[in-house]
């Protein structure tokens, strides 16, 4: 594993490489390339140039053909490239190969992600659910690793347990993986306890990619001040708060955002921070509606959702971030070809999108737009379950609930 750039260092000059096969056009290949440009961004480094190849699919030696081969490593000796980055989970035999090819650091997207969610980290659970995620990447990866070992090199890509401890051995990494279990077992156990604690008080977690404003939304509600910024995954450890609308009180939870091939080990590591998804009676799952791709990035999220069991629990889709779309005017949408750059605000609130989940809004969180009709729809939706889970308490319902759309 690796780390990332020092503070107060030079970034280091990064190559991205990206296929174009039967199951990713170019357009859809560009995109996930720019996102991978934007990890590379957050864990500290500076994209010089990205090389894309058309192939049925990836060479099991090399990634890409022989001749791409050769154009990068042309490139990066000429360039003083510090590390070349893949879009796809690498094998080490891959990894091995590419290293020899460009003398160089290589790492795949997945190295990637675990690294900048090493340096995220903050609070004892997050690093110990990160470390066994690195651990459990490493481990297959361990004869790859050696070289990493003897070379004793820095920057993106390098952050990780054990890179200084010659000895490190599959044995001892196994030993360390059943460790850290043992211990996020304790530590899922003390924050269930605390789940329990807060009673029976209705639940409301904020879901969705990646960067689409769900900390900035949980301020905007929460009054509090979490931090937020325009990186991929600037939130790793869930944040609960306690939200008073009118007189209805509940509990609010911020959670880590999703991304195209989350890896596997993250998602398993990550179990108790989920958990506040899965006990949650409500779901606002935050798109960010400027996206070029937002309609995948639903798809990405929706997909990891049903994989941890909780796809039918009741959602509201909320379409952040307007302020940073551009849509053509009315008077002028008749003259305008309608695609999914330029449609009209009329057009954005009848696509299907906003209308498949039931309930959705279109709000700015960073100019507070259409807020008090955010906060009303959700209370509407909390005092639903509130009614049921209390139907004695009237006083908490004196007054009418209305529609925010009227």
């Amino acid at each position: 594993m690796g780390k990332l750039v020092g503070v107060g260092k030079e970034s280091e000059r990064v190559v991205l490489v990206g296929l174009i096969t039967r199951e990713t056009d170019e357009k859809r290949a560009e995109e996930y390339l720019d996102e991978l440009a934007f990890l590379v961004e957050t864990a500290g480094g500076e994209v010089e140039r990205v090389f894309f190849q058309k192939l049925d699919s990836a060479n099991p030696k090399t990634y890409v053909g022989t001749g791409k081969l050769e154009q990068i490593a042309a490139y990066v000796e000429e360039n003083e490239v510090d590390a070349v980055v893949f879009d796809d989970e690498l094998s080490s035999s891959q990894v091995r190969n590419l290293e020899n090819a460009f003398k160089v650091k290589v790492l795949d997207r997945t190295n990637l992600i675990l690294d900048i969610f090493a340096a995220r980290a903050r609070t004892a659970h997050a690093k110990t659910q990160v470390e066994l995620a690195q651990y459990q990447y490493l481990l297959p990866r361990l004869t790859r690793m050696w070289t990493h070992l003897e070379r004793q090199r820095g920057g993106i890509g390098m952050r990780g347990p054990g890179e200084t401890e010659i000895e490190t051995d599959r044995r001892i990494i196994r030993d360390r993986i059943a460790l850290l279990k043992v211990k996020l077992e304790h530590i899922d156990k003390q924050m269930a306890t605390q789940r329990g604690n807060r009673g029976k008080m209705v639940r409301v977690a904020l879901v969705g990619y990646t960067n689409v404003g769900k900390s900035t939304i949980m301020n905007m509600l929460s009054k509090s001040d979490i931090f937020a910024e325009n990186k991929l995954f600037a939130t790793l450890d869930t944040t609960v708060r306690k939200v008073v609308t009118r007189n209805l009180p509940y509990l609010l939870s911020d959670t880590v955002g999703f991304i195209r091939k989350l890896p596997h080990g993250l998602v398993e590591s990550f179990k108790s921070t989920l958990d506040e998804v899965r006990e949650a009676d409500l779901l606002i799952h935050v798109v960010d509606i400027s996206h070029p791709d937002h309609e995948n990035q639903v798809e990405v999220v929706k997909t990891t959702l049903n994989e941890i069991g909780v796809s039918d629990k009741p959602t509201m889709m909320v379409f952040n971030k307007i302020d940073a779309y551009t849509w053509v005017p009315k008077e002028e949408s008749d003259l305008t070809p309608a695609t999914r750059e330029n449609l009209t605000y009329d057009d954005l609130k009848n696509m299907w999108l906003a209308k498949e989940n039931g309930p959705s809004l279109f709000i700015s969180a960073k100019n507070k737009e259409n807020l008090e009709a955010f906060k009303e729809a959700i209370y509407q939706e909390v005092n639903k379950v509130h009614r049921i889970r209390y139907p004695y308490n009237d006083y908490l319902y004196t007054e009418p609930i209305v529609d925010p759309e009227e």
